[in-house]
């Protein structure tokens, strides 16, 4: 009787420790890493980032203020002229567009230079303003 019992209290012994292996693998598996981290320099192997393609030129205005301008010029945030409302913009068009380039690229009241588009060049950013000219008259 003792010996079945010693190979009865050895199996349960073993079943409990292969589901413990077993939960502890499954647990192992959801914590690993999705991915390494490789600096600069480094040997990354195969997965290193393929570096960013050039640009094929520039941006058209719509691009552009898609991209940077639409967030103020959308919803008149901070007091920016609305795109499309012609009554907010016909006093700023009717200061030239020398003065609108200069306000776009240095910055003016709220707006940063550029809108906050570093990225832009100046040839963009006369692009945006033509593009928001053409959808506000």
């Amino acid at each position: 009787m003792k010996r079945v019992l010693a190979v009865v209290v050895l199996g349960f012994g073993l079943a409990a420790g292969a589901a413990l292996a077993s939960v502890e693998d499954e647990i192992r598996n959801r914590i690993k890493p999705v991915g390494q981290v490789c600096l600069q320099g480094e040997e990354c192997g195969e997965a290193a980032a393929a570096p960013a393609a050039a640009s094929s030129g520039p941006r058209s205005g719509s691009e552009v203020y898609d991209a940077a301008c639409m967030a103020c010029h959308t919803t008149g945030a901070a007091g920016a002229p609305v795109i499309g409302n012609a009554d907010q913009w016909a006093p700023r068009i009717d200061k030239g567009m020398d003065t609108l380039i200069d306000h776009a690229i240095n910055g003016f009241n709220a707006m940063p230079a550029k809108g906050g588009c570093a990225s832009c060049s100046d040839e963009e950013i006369v692009a945006a303003i033509e593009h928001i000219i053409d959808q506000s008259q």
